[in-house]
């Protein structure tokens, strides 16, 4: 069998598995009805976690992913599980200036109205594929993310470029929720080709390119002070695979959108520190953290960098010939091989989240806001499959 046909054999099963198990567990057992959001976690038993405080970025990344289900052909109960995600996540969490806090408690108090520029990213992603499922709603959408846009360029501008963690501004400053953001911006390019998001799309992009990419080695790092340098110390130090991973897969979206080859040849270089330094040679797993001359931080395994890892191998091979897109896809196979052993759990439609350098998997709740990265990995490679490699 060709390593495409291998793929696209891989990549099925996982749609099976989603469609069938992952989907409707995560709706009839993971969602608080009747008016309650989605839970935090799903016991390995399929009991949810009832008294678990709630992470206000679960409720927009669950309704993402029904979202994304329904325009994927999905026959359950999509509409009303997206509207169950945001509609509470909008009655608990925005505040009086139109963001949104932080964490809930399982009765929805807010207990802690902080903002995180995260948060704000996912309100801004899952607003973009509600209103592209609900063209209906499209205007009321729209207006929404304008909103929180405009507050956020108000009050959490960086002088330079990019966005503020704190106002006032505190360090350090993070690359990974520009992450998501330029992921939100990526996605209302889309919807509203007339809106904002263009410009805002390609400063992230700069921003990465020169700023969280380290010049001399490629890698991207995590956290910054003030004036966009690595933060003094360890913390300045660290570069996650996950996260090489993860730019890589938009870098190489937007790099072919924009047709900047600059930016496809850092996302290539991204992903060879991810897949050649981040990769566990024992477990065959990508692991949680690097240092920056590329020695094992952190050696725990986590569900989430496999699913980031699949996206990238894809989406470059979607843009390579040849030897190279042979050998992405090659990488590709491996990382659904990575992440299988999260999901061969008891239950099916759960999940594993944690897997130590030097001990089995843990055996604990399946965490909800890991179902986005799923979602997304599976629906990547259906496309680019669909798309680049027939």
């Amino acid at each position: 069998m060709s390593v495409t046909g291998k793929l696209s054999d891989e990549v099925k099963t996982l749609r099976r598995w989603l469609d069938e198990d992952a989907l409707p567990m995560w709706w009839d057992v993971g969602a608080a009805k009747p008016d309650g959001g989605f839970f935090e976690r799903i016991g390995q038993d399929a009991k949810p976690m009832t008294g678990d405080n709630r992470r206000s970025r679960v409720q927009p990344r669950q309704a993402y992913c029904y979202a994304a289900a329904g325009q994927k052909g999905w026959n359950g109960d999509w509409k009303r599980a997206v509207n169950h995600g945001l509609t509470w996540f909008d009655s608990v969490y925005r505040l009086e200036n139109g963001l949104y806090g932080n964490l809930a408690d399982a009765s929805g108090n807010l207990i802690d109205p902080s903002f995180d520029f995260y948060n704000q990213a996912f309100a801004l992603f899952a607003t973009a594929q509600t209103a592209l499922v609900f063209p209906e709603r499209r205007d009321e959408v729209l207006a929404k993310a304008r909103s929180i846009l405009a507050i956020l360029q108000r009050d959490y501008a960086h002088p330079v470029i990019g966005f503020e963690e704190a106002n006032p501004p505190r360090e350090p400053l993070c690359s990974n929720p520009h992450m998501h953001f330029f992921e939100a911006m990526l996605a209302w390019e889309k919807v509203d080709p007339q809106g904002p998001w263009h410009g805002l799309t390609d400063d992230i992009a700069h921003l990465a390119m020169s700023k969280f990419i380290d010049a001399q080695s490629g890698g991207l790092r995590e956290f910054f002070d003030h004036d966009w340098n690595p933060m003094p110390g360890d913390k300045g130090r660290i570069m996650e695979p996950g996260h090489q991973f993860e730019w890589a897969w938009l870098l190489t979206r937007w790099g072919d959108l924009r047709k900047n080859e600059d930016a496809i040849t850092k996302a290539k270089r991204l992903f060879e520190i991810g897949e050649k330094y981040g990769i566990c040679p024992q477990r065959k797993v990508a692991i949680m953290s690097l240092y920056d001359d590329f020695s094992v931080h952190d050696a725990l395994a986590r569900l989430w960098p496999q699913t980031e890892w699949l996206k990238a191998a894809v989406r470059l091979a979607s843009v390579t010939h040849g030897e190279a897109r042979y050998a992405y896809l090659g990488s590709a196979v491996r990382a659904i091989g990575a992440l299988q052993p999260f999901l061969d759990t008891p239950v099916p439609g759960l999940w594993f989240d944690k897997w130590p350098a030097d001990a089995p998997m843990i055996d604990e709740p399946a965490p909800a806001s890991t179902f986005y990265h799923i979602v997304c990995a599976i629906y990547e490679a259906e496309d680019v499959l669909k798309e680049s490699l027939t």
